[in-house]
């Protein structure tokens, strides 16, 4: 089976109202839909720009003031995912729960149904400048086009987390990113790549592009979208089946051969998966 990927290098903004915003996202489902894409991947902490609105005081709105779009925010990703029949990965979303502030990746599927995943591993900022708490509990995702994973991030870099996701059956990780500078985009970057050869699966992130000059740690944004691939015969010899141009305003599309995954797991050069040592060490199944 081949699934059709895009992924959305979000240009941040200032806007100032939700349609701004929202008019925004639809132009890049829009895009994708066009090149008939089965999944649409948004990144992470991306609805940060409905910060730059303001309030009445002229200021940008605290990060605490972003659960209060999450109504809009799932009614215009529902809408979309439905009248496109694609799977929408909207990226994050700060929600509240128990007066606790969570980073929450979402999945929209094309019948309205919702799945979540909390970003399990938290960075000292979103510790110390937002409350942020982590979430506890790892999901997969049944989809009409295989199973995948969805790891925010930060978590991407803790291999423990995606070999229980690969554990359970993942053919796909999808990972939505933010990050400010080179470090940490690379950081994400290269931890995506080892995530390909040590499960043999594929990774699509992303990360956004651009300035929200009013709100504060979202000023400064490095991102480029990838698809990416294990490093053996099939794939390119770099393991990137598709990249944007770092920090434009962009979206890139690829297809995902799942039988390749398949043969390489067995015949590969390498059967990284298969040959791991678990009289060593835990069997995250």
């Amino acid at each position: 089976m081949t699934i059709r990927v895009s992924a959305v290098q979000y240009h941040l903004h200032t806007i100032s109202s939700f349609d701004e915003f929202a008019a925004q996202v639809e132009h890049y489902v829009r895009a994708a839909a066009e090149f008939e894409a089965d999944f649409v991947l948004f990144p992470e902490l991306f609805t940060t720009q409905l910060l730059s609105i303001g309030g009445a005081d002229g200021k940008a709105l605290p990060i605490e003031a972003l659960p209060g779009f999450t109504a809009e925010y799932e009614r215009l990703f529902t809408r979309l995912a439905r009248d496109t029949g694609m799977h929408i990965i909207g990226g994050t979303h700060i929600i509240e729960e128990d007066g606790r502030l969570y980073n929450e990746a979402y999945l929209f599927y094309p019948d309205e149904r919702i799945g979540r995943q909390r970003k399990l591993h938290i960075t000292p900022t979103e510790v110390k400048e937002w409350r942020m708490a982590a979430g506890g509990e790892l999901q997969v995702f049944d989809t009409d086009k295989g199973r995948i994973g969805l790891l925010v991030c930060y978590d991407v870099e803790f291999p423990e987390i995606v070999r229980m996701a690969k554990a359970r059956g993942i053919d796909v990780l999808f990972c939505p990113s933010c990050t400010d500078d080179r470090h940490g985009f690379h950081r994400v970057r290269y931890s995506c790549h080892a995530r390909t050869i040590e499960n043999q699966i594929y990774v699509v992130t992303t990360g956004t592009v651009g300035s929200l000059p009013t709100v504060d740690f979202m000023r400064g944004n490095f991102g480029q979208a990838a698809v990416l691939t294990p490093n053996d015969v099939p794939f390119p010899p770099g393991g990137v089946l598709a990249a944007g141009e770092i920090n434009d305003d962009m979206i890139i599309t690829a297809d995902l051969d799942l039988e390749l995954l398949y043969k390489v797991r067995e015949k590969g050069s390498v059967t990284t998966w298969r040959d791991r040592r678990t009289d060593l060490y835990t069997d995250w199944a």
